[in-house]
């Protein structure tokens, strides 16, 4: 049977959620797994005692490890700020306040009954880059109810401008204001506009890999918008809140932006901006050899704009076109795959890059030099190995 002619089975017995939001069942050759006698060739960039847990707070993904599309919930990257609050589910209560014309609390309950929606879905921390070795990174499969769905159901008033989502962790914090400094509580807090929030998209998860949330990943109830870095993805949510006025707490207006530098009317102009949806960036995950050909194998994340290409270049050669194995799934993370023939012994670096359809490329380093603060890195990632 021709493998076009599987992957049209796999996806019409597979397909699960309405339009955009299906989700195949992937088939096993989406990355393969190792064929008998084929050995994985060692990054020589990783540092010495690269370790993927950091502590209590914070876990890497060992990207060299990717086996298939989803990443096991006990392997997926987490990192918060306040630590991991601790919630009983049997007395949960999701505050819904603000303007909406019927304020509720609801429980687990009442939101399951609310309907249930699956997608496959990657992302990645705004901070995630070489220095994080790339390990800032997972992909899963959530379900929960489309928080479109939700709000319906409440009703928003007229005036509602913006959707604040907060969640139950909290810290004392320093608000500094014309040379005075004020000490507050503050929960962890992110806002979207209301027409982001009405779009078929963002998902109130319960379950990664059809099990209940994990606490590391915001047990019981998470905000998750497909397509954006993990900061906007509030955990452990407790609240939602419809306000006109933006909002502007400490994660979203001052901690989680980008400054970088345009031309505007042929002058220099220094700009912030927010964090919110993923910038193209494709990564080289490990390199394998079975007998004479090596397989250069890795993945792309992006906000779901479909691709045009993916390309590999070794040492100073041309570069040459990837395969992206077929998962038909906007807002995953497309694996890709490019076998590396006649290689010489010795050491040999190789990246690489991708395009969208709208001629989006990703940068280089160089190309980022405007960038001043280190988030949104997604420049081409050099790895290094040695052939023997």
């Amino acid at each position: 049977m021709k493998i076009e002619e599987t992957r049209r089975n796999i996806l019409k017995a597979g397909a699960v959620g309405l339009g955009m939001l299906a989700v195949p069942i992937f088939p096993e050759w989406a990355f393969p797994a190792l064929d008998q006698d084929e050995v994985v060739i060692p990054l020589t960039d990783y540092p010495d005692g690269w370790k993927t847990d950091r502590g209590p707070e914070r876990r890497f993904y060992d990207i060299r490890k990717i086996k298939g599309p989803l990443t096991p919930a006990n392997q997926f990257f987490t990192t918060q700020h306040y630590g991991h609050p601790k919630i009983d589910s049997s007395n949960f209560l999701l505050n819904i306040s603000g303007l909406v014309k019927t304020p509720k609390e609801m429980s687990l309950e009442e939101l399951r009954r609310l309907g249930s929606t699956e997608l496959v879905a990657g992302f990645e921390c705004s901070g995630n880059s070489a220095r994080a070795m790339q390990g800032l990174v997972s992909n899963g499969r959530w379900s929960g109810v489309r928080l479109s769905t939700l709000l319906q159901a409440v009703g928003i008033k007229q005036s509602a401008r913006e959707v604040v989502f907060f969640g139950a962790d909290s810290g004392i914090e320093k608000v500094e204001f014309r040379g005075r400094t004020y000490e507050v509580e503050q929960q962890y807090g992110r806002s979207i506009s209301i027409e982001q929030a009405m779009r078929a998209e963002p998902l109130l998860a319960m379950n990664l890999n059809n099990e209940p949330l994990s606490v590391h990943q915001g047990f019981p109830v998470r905000l998750l918008m497909p397509g954006w870095y993990g900061a906007p993805n509030v955990k452990w949510l407790s609240n939602i809140h419809l306000q006109r006025d933006p909002y502007l707490g400490k994660y979203q207006a001052r901690w989680y932006r980008t400054l970088r530098s345009e031309i505007v009317g042929g002058k220099k102009v220094w700009k912030e901006t927010a964090i919110t949806r993923m910038r193209l960036k494709s990564v080289v995950a490990r390199i394998t050899r079975f007998k004479d050909v090596h397989k250069v194998q890795g993945f792309v994340l992006n906000d779901g704009t479909p691709l045009r290409s993916v390309e590999v270049r070794v040492d100073d050669d041309s570069w040459q076109e990837a395969t992206v194995h077929p998962q038909d799934n906007k807002y995953s993370w497309k694996l890709f795959t490019y076998t590396w023939k006649s290689a010489t012994p010795g050491e040999h670096t190789i990246i690489s890059r991708v395009t969208d359809i709208n001629g989006q490329s990703q940068p280089t380093r160089e190309e980022l030099t405007s960038k001043k603060t280190f988030l949104e890195d997604n420049s081409q990632h050099p790895r290094t190995v040695v052939v023997s």
